[in-house]
């Protein structure tokens, strides 16, 4: 338990001089609401009409796979570096199949959303 009192006290510090500088800002800062403050401002250029724009579901359907087929290189990657290690302790033909079973999850996954039409861009 000693052994915890130095990181509880950096973070009790971090978090005393936190709350003290919000507070400090919010007490001694100016502020001026104006209606130009409060528009929403995105990227240096003021917004023009309506901030509710409808995007379509496919760009998130799009996202969400690459994100998981990119995973799937961190997974292969540490799998590959590590794989000769495997083979010296006689585990090598398991991690294989580990492996293999990954890929054919991946590959089911990806036949489903094939099918969904989740890979067609219209």
């Amino acid at each position: 338990m000693n052994a915890y009192i130095p990181i509880l006290l950096v973070v009790s510090i971090a978090v005393v001089f936190t709350l003290l500088f919000v507070v400090l800002s919010r007490v001694l800062g100016p502020s001026h609401r104006t209606p130009g403050k409060l528009t929403a401002y995105e990227c240096g250029i003021p917004s023009r009409g309506t901030t509710n724009l409808k995007f379509y579901v496919r760009f998130y359907v799009v996202a969400l796979l690459f994100l998981l087929f990119d995973l799937e290189t961190v997974f292969l990657v540490p799998w590959a570096v590590s794989f000769r290690s495997f083979v010296e302790r006689g585990m090598g033909g398991q991690m294989f199949v580990a492996m293999l079973v990954f890929f054919g999850l991946l590959v089911v996954g990806l036949i489903y959303e094939w099918r969904k039409g989740a890979l067609e861009w219209e």
